[in-house]
């Protein structure tokens, strides 16, 4: 079992506003309803729980720092912690209340969040854009408008747990409170259903969102739409909807974090004594150019470095950089005229070289 400080991610000296933000964060990050299905986002959301459990209470805690899990296992030596969610909502119902505006068992559940895909250009990545997704989920009953009873009648207090969608039993010297059995923590129970959604409060649909991509966003990112996921039955609070980006490459640009690299290829004759040309821009949606000046004595592999030319940070200010690095062309066929001018210019500088010409294998290759 791991020591429960470092579950939280907190110091020994933690305040309790500090242990109770920590769960709160590690709550909402692996809380079953934003995660459902996830086994391993389950068992940290327990174990996180299980460490709150004992260090928000003084007496716990203070047993624990001076006899680690040993202290708080009574004669056993054992911890007794929660065996399941449920424990834990019935335990911090308040508490998620708090944290997540309601919690399990007090009220409808908020809906369940959908993901769907977005394919981007490397242009509209970089320049931001507004696109269209298809997104099939549930939305609210439209005979109903997500009540889920008949037309003309209403959803009625359940008996048992009056409304509270929760019970209390005793278990020994405990009152323990638990989900109400009847009304599953709704707090209502619908005695004629709608005819059209069984009750549910919810159907099927499949429509057509916008999504506006801000710029710099890069593959692999998340979009989150509010509200925008499934309905939720009974009433509550709908999930939302998450649009994982999927980028495409562009041949002329390489992205690293905010910065982009483009390699630019000049000529033997350009490299050695200069020279301007033209160059691809991130502007008006990678359309754009500008020139390039390049210096006499260029070397393959050397690099023009234009800053706050890059990619923009989204949600902060500035931009990262444009690097173009030298690509040196060299000729693989020469003119006549071109072999004399270079061996001309070898033999001024006392360099013994070739005759220019390919050799045999390389004439059969053709």
């Amino acid at each position: 079992m791991r020591d429960f400080y470092e579950v939280l991610g907190v110091s020994k000296d933690a305040s309790q506003s500090d242990i109770k933000k920590a769960y709160r964060s590690l709550a909402m990050e692996h809380h079953p309803d934003r995660n459902p299905g996830d086994k391993e986002s389950e068992e940290k959301f327990k174990e996180a729980s299980n460490a709150y459990k004992v260090l928000s209470d003084p007496d716990q805690r203070s047993r624990y720092d001076q006899f680690g899990h040993a202290g708080i296992g009574g004669r056993s030596g054992g911890f007794e912690g929660f065996r399941g969610t449920d424990d834990i909502f019935s335990a911090f119902g308040d508490l998620f209340g708090d944290f997540f505006g309601g919690g399990r068992g007090r009220g409808p559940r908020r809906g369940a969040d959908v993901q769907v895909e977005l394919k981007l250009s490397f242009a509209e990545a970089v320049s931001g854009c507004t696109k269209e997704v298809d997104v099939s989920r549930r939305v609210a009953c439209k005979e109903c408008e997500g009540s889920g009873a008949k037309k003309g009648t209403s959803a009625s207090a359940c008996g048992q747990c009056k409304g509270s969608g929760q019970v209390v039993h005793s278990q020994g010297f405990f009152m323990i409170q638990t989900t109400c059995p009847v009304c599953r923590g709704a707090g209502k129970v619908i005695a004629e259903k709608c005819n059209s959604c069984s009750g549910v409060g919810t159907e099927a649909e499949s429509s057509t969102l916008t999504v506006t991509v801000p710029a710099g966003v890069d593959r692999g990112q998340t979009l989150r739409l509010a509200g925008k996921g499934e309905a939720a039955a009974g009433g509550g609070q709908p999930g939302h909807l998450y649009v994982i980006l999927d980028i495409q490459d562009d041949e002329r640009f390489v992205r690293e974090g905010h910065n982009v690299l483009t390699e630019v290829k000049i000529s033997y004759l350009q490299a050695c004594l200069g020279g301007t040309i033209e160059v691809p821009t991130l502007e008006d949606a990678c359309q754009g150019t500008e020139s390039l000046e390049i210096k006499a004595g260029t070397q393959p592999g050397e690099a023009v470095i234009k800053r706050g030319k890059g990619i923009a940070v989204v949600g902060g200010r500035g931009r990262g950089d444009l690097v173009y690095q030298f690509v040196v062309d060299i000729p693989t066929k020469l003119s006549s005229k071109e072999r004399e001018l270079l061996k001309e210019i070898a033999e001024v500088n006392g360099i013994a070289v070739g005759d220019g010409k390919r050799g045999i294998f390389s004439r059969k290759k053709r």
